[in-house]
């Protein structure tokens, strides 16, 4: 994900602000991109490559990672004997319709599939390679683009560098646009949440205590203790969100009420409390500017909950 070119969009993704949804043909379609890989590397070996899908000495896939180990990506193959040169290329391979192949073939993959080539440059860099191999099919026509070219140092070094203001920054970074209208900007699954008033998925990446930390591993400032992966997923009852998730102004945080308020009148608390609103609670609602301290006393005299 590193050649989108919206930097908060990123930032959103890894703290895991909305929950991905994918339907039954999304599945399908990723699906079909494994599948297309076999074939590929198949008739790549047939013209006398020899490709490497997984890392000899571990059986497993070739991975790198970056930022302590909080971002890393899997590569498709490492190809030996490529026609035409004698040095080992980065593989990638990929699936477009007729329209994306088109562009493709006009633009090359830099220029039509930014995303795509920074995998390489990325891949490249830190598995100290000099070129890539990049093969895509027209899922319409069984049609093959074959590009090699060159993965840049610099390339590399800036997507590396990109990952880690990603990872450890406490706050939203920059976005592409300011105004939600802005094409990229409409079809972001974020948009919700970056334009709008809608409050993050509740997980420990979503709380205002938890820090990811250079080792690789979460820390919960809250509890003063590590967090696994389970553990992040679930969050505790004490969960308060990241104040700059929020699309409001805050107003005070008491650590001994553990309630953060806000100047719209919304107050965060821990679940089982009565002094304010659960993060849950919160992530239900579709507009948080509703949930001001009126909205509070309906629900601790009624016993309600939030819906959307």
């Amino acid at each position: 994900m590193l050649g989108d070119e919206c930097d908060r969009k990123l930032w959103y993704s890894f703290r895991w602000t909305l929950p991905p949804s994918f339907n039954g043909r999304m599945l399908r379609l990723f699906e079909t991109g494994q599948l297309e890989e076999e074939r590929i590397v198949r008739e790549l070996r047939g013209i006398g490559m020899t490709v490497w899908e997984v890392d000899p000495d571990t059986g497993k896939q070739v991975r790198i990672s970056m930022a302590g180990g909080h971002a890393g990506g899997s590569l498709d193959g490492i190809g030996m004997d490529v026609p035409g040169s004698g040095k080992a290329h980065v593989l990638e391979f990929k699936t477009h319709n007729s329209k994306s192949f088109k562009e493709l073939q006009k633009k090359g993959v830099e220029e039509a599939k930014p995303m795509h080539y920074a995998q390489m440059q990325i891949y490249g860099y830190k598995m100290e390679l000099e070129r890539f191999l990049y093969v895509a099919k027209n899922k319409d026509t069984d049609e093959l683009y074959v590009e090699r070219g060159h993965i840049k140092r610099s390339a590399g070094a800036a997507l590396e560098a990109r990952a880690e203001k990603i990872v450890f920054s406490d706050e939203p970074l920059e976005r592409i646009a300011t105004d939600p209208s802005f094409f990229k900007c409409k079809f972001c699954d974020y948009s919700p949440v970056c334009h709008g008033n809608k409050a993050p998925a509740v997980s420990c990446r979503t709380c205002a205590f938890s820090t990811p930390r250079p080792d690789g591993t979460w820390y919960c400032e809250r509890h003063s203790t590590d967090l696994t992966t389970d553990d992040q997923k679930d969050a505790c009852p004490d969960h308060l969100f990241n104040p700059s998730m929020l699309n409001l102004e805050v107003k005070q945080y008491d650590p001994e009420a553990h309630t953060m308020e806000y100047t719209s009148g919304l107050i965060n608390a821990a679940e089982d409390s009565r002094e304010g609103i659960g993060s849950r609670q919160i992530s239900a609602a579709e507009d948080v500017r509703a949930l001001d301290l009126n909205c509070l006393e309906i629900l601790n005299r009624f016993d309600g909950e939030v819906k959307g």
